[in-house]
């Protein structure tokens, strides 16, 4: 069974990086290229933002298993709609994508860019314990990302 989790552990996750490039990245593809053609044709693209991205990067190198397995250091996440400026990379990877070289994004930045581009205020303040105040984020959002 091919799936996404590509550790190729020979048991449960069997799937390796050959899978992606023959099997699953296509199908992603088309799927992805597909939903984004039919919100533009309904005319709902850009009031919805669509996001595709996992928690995990892979292992700069294979597995002994000829798999990949997670990896916090560098991952790719893909932004459509929404207002996001569309064609543009933010961001760069060694060459072998362990580590980001220039302008690495962090979690924080990602959040208040989805709540910026969903319109929600980031001086938003919600109820926490004893009745105090949080700051929905504490960053800005990415920069250059939303129009």
């Amino acid at each position: 069974r091919i799936t996404w989790d590509c550790h190729a552990d020979r048991q449960s996750m069997s799937s390796t990086l050959d899978d992606y490039r023959r099997t699953l990245c296509p199908t992603f593809d088309r799927a992805f290229s597909t939903l984004l053609d039919d919100l533009h044709q309904r005319g709902l693209l850009a009031e919805t933002l669509v996001i595709a991205m996992g928690e995990f990067g892979r292992t700069p190198r294979l597995n002994a298993n000829g798999g990949r397995d997670h990896w916090p250091g560098c991952w790719s996440i893909v932004l459509a709609g929404g207002g996001v400026r569309g064609g543009q990379v933010i961001g760069v990877s060694d060459r072998i994508g362990a580590e980001p070289i220039s302008r690495p994004v962090s979690c924080p930045e990602l959040v208040a860019s989805v709540y910026n581009a969903m319109g929600l205020p980031l001086s938003t303040r919600i109820a926490g314990p004893e009745r105090r105040a949080w700051p929905l984020v504490d960053t800005a959002s990415i920069r250059g990302l939303v129009d």
